[in-house]
């Protein structure tokens, strides 16, 4: 269908490019890409021998523990069987997971709120369902030493992952309710960079920016690592300092075609959250090892277990949180008014909880 390859080539190209779309536009023509190629192709998950495939994203954060440990010890595989073929992916930040799950190159992903909030919000609620937690808390503003408050930020440079993912919304939300103005194209009275957490470490330990909003182990490293110290703690932004960090969503398309294969997985995920739980320094092992060969960033495992203090692993996606999210995405305008109303689909969960003798998670 040369018609709808040269549709979807334009859409990356402007999207690619410098003079690509604004931040609310750009999902907007990801979500037109999506609907091509659903023309061309009526089934989802399908592998190569006629099989169901599965393709799951995560990141090299410990935020993403349950994810990682899910990975490394084959939990997600051998809950999904013999007859799933599953593949993985990682990913720097939550656009790039949108982008190719709108892309029809995922299926399932690890991810923060902010990205899980604008594809529903630019889907029309329609691309994406969220079906579990995965973590709370983990994420720190992490500054030089000479700026001891807010007031001190004033002509600085910060870094976050990525514009408008989770750690982005947060730092200019709190920026905001400090006085300061920004902007994505990186001005207004404190300057946001966005770059790879790697990158942030390393622009940090150079003296290249003043600090980054950014998840566990980033947070700790900057600590540990070069010199930098903590100037907020987002859990004590929070409720009982409990936000969600990570949680799991999948394509609404696969989730309706392949509910046995979404079950399967939630199994994975529940088991997962339990050895991490259960065997934190067999996970943080695990998870530094991932991390050092996902990265290049070898990350000692005793910085390890002092990031591991910050976070609470979870099947509860804290959905209080969710829309206090949203409210500031709404409110920095980098999404429009958004309903939530459906986001969250606990139902498969709730059945492997309770089979697990666990107790069930409200349906928000």
């Amino acid at each position: 269908m040369p018609t709808i390859s040269t549709n979807l080539l334009n859409i990356s190209n402007m999207i690619q490019t410098g003079g690509k779309p604004t931040l609310k536009r750009a999902p907007t023509l990801l979500i037109a890409a999506a609907l091509l190629l659903s023309a061309c192709s009526t089934t989802t998950g399908q592998s190569s021998d006629g099989g169901v495939a599965l393709r799951l994203g995560y990141f090299p954060n410990v935020t993403h523990a349950t994810a990682i440990v899910g990975v490394e010890r084959g939990v997600f595989a051998d809950k999904l069987g013999s007859d799933v073929t599953l593949t993985t992916q990682t990913f720097n930040a939550g656009g790039d997971v949108i982008e190719a799950l709108f892309n029809g190159g995922l299926d399932a992903s690890y991810i923060g709120p902010s990205p899980a909030i604008n594809a529903w919000a630019q889907s029309q609620g329609q691309a994406i369902r969220i079906i579990s937690g995965a973590t709370s808390g983990g994420a720190s503003l992490v500054v030089s030493e000479d700026i001891t408050s807010p007031e001190d930020l004033a002509g600085k440079t910060l870094a976050t992952p990525q514009v408008g993912n989770t750690q982005d919304v947060a730092l200019r939300a709190w920026l905001l309710d400090e006085g300061f103005e920004t902007d994505v194209e990186g001005g207004g009275d404190v300057s946001i960079q966005p770059q790879a957490n790697a990158d942030a470490l390393t622009a940090f330990t150079g003296g290249d920016i003043d600090g980054a909003w950014v998840p566990e182990p980033w947070a700790t490293l900057m600590v540990d690592q070069a010199g930098g110290h903590v100037l907020v703690d987002e859990r004590d932004l929070w409720p009982e300092g409990r936000f969600v960090t990570t949680h799991l969503i999948v394509a609404t398309t696969f989730l309706n075609e392949h509910p046995d294969v979404v079950k399967n997985l939630l199994e994975g995920q529940v088991a997962a959250t339990e050895f991490v739980n259960d065997n934190p320094q067999v996970a943080q092992q695990i998870v530094a090892a991932a991390i050092g060969e996902l990265t290049g960033s070898e990350v000692d495992l005793d910085i390890l277990a002092d990031a591991w203090d910050s976070m609470e692993f979870t099947n509860d996606p804290i959905a209080s949180s969710l829309t206090e999210s949203a409210a500031h995405a709404v409110e920095l305008g980098l999404i429009d008014d958004v309903d939530l109303d459906g986001i969250y689909v606990l139902g498969l969960l709730n059945e492997v909880l309770s089979a697990a003798g666990k107790e069930p998670i409200a349906q928000p």
